[in-house]
């Protein structure tokens, strides 16, 4: 009996140090790289994506970062899984995660292109896309609101194009406009030399696929 007692006595001491333990870990906030760890399964170790499926989001602009994990969780932005995921975090998180992921290193996919397209995608892309996705479509540490194109899989970009064009992501419009534009000069074969251009573009080093003197009405 007393075996028994002094038994019970100890798992009770030990719950409570566990259920102490859960109440201080529920106080401390978990860093950042804690946080992006647990999404490494779909966009690889430290936001460097090795499938195709999803892209690649190291070095990415944190408020880019945050504006698309609430609009995933709000539902304003179609997606399959993230909503459900983006509502497992805080907002408070998602600033960590974005801070973490701003401070890796963009690694470009390895990947197949047509070399064909390649040249006619990089004066496609300075034409129409290069004021706002600057140097080529590349990270770019000093710019704001930026989004990665350049070394980013191929597959993810077309497909989200096509969300953006079949109305389930939001389609900025002046995005839209100069999307137009293209399609109708160009034809739909211009998406795929687009496509190629970034899929080519790995020189991080280099200034930038060039300036674009055309205006933007």
């Amino acid at each position: 009996m007393a075996k028994a007692t002094m038994i019970t006595a100890f798992v009770g001491g030990a719950l409570a140090l566990g259920l102490c333990a859960g109440a201080m870990a529920e106080d401390e906030l978990p860093t950042g790289k804690m946080l992006v760890d647990t999404c490494a399964g779909c966009h690889g170790t430290n936001g460097n994506s090795v499938g195709p499926a999803s892209p690649t989001i190291a070095a990415m602009d944190p408020y880019v970062f945050v504006d698309m994990m609430i609009a995933f969780a709000e539902e304003d932005t179609y997606s399959t899984i993230m909503g459900r995921i983006a509502r497992g975090y805080t907002e408070e998180e998602y600033e960590l995660m974005g801070e973490y992921l701003h401070s890796q290193q963009f690694q470009p996919a390895e990947q197949e292109f047509d070399q064909a397209l390649v040249d006619k995608g990089a004066g496609l892309h300075d034409k129409y896309c290069e004021k706002c996705h600057i140097e080529g479509g590349k990270p770019v540490p000093d710019e704001e609101d930026y989004y990665i194109l350049a070394g980013q899989w191929t597959p993810y970009v077309e497909n989200a194009m096509s969300d953006f064009r079949e109305d389930r992501r939001i389609l900025p419009k002046k995005m839209g406009r100069k999307l137009d534009r293209m399609l109708e000069a160009e034809g739909e074969e211009s998406l795929a030399a687009l496509y190629a251009f970034y899929a080519a573009y790995t020189d991080f080093e280099s200034s930038g696929a060039g300036d674009d003197d055309e205006d933007d009405e």
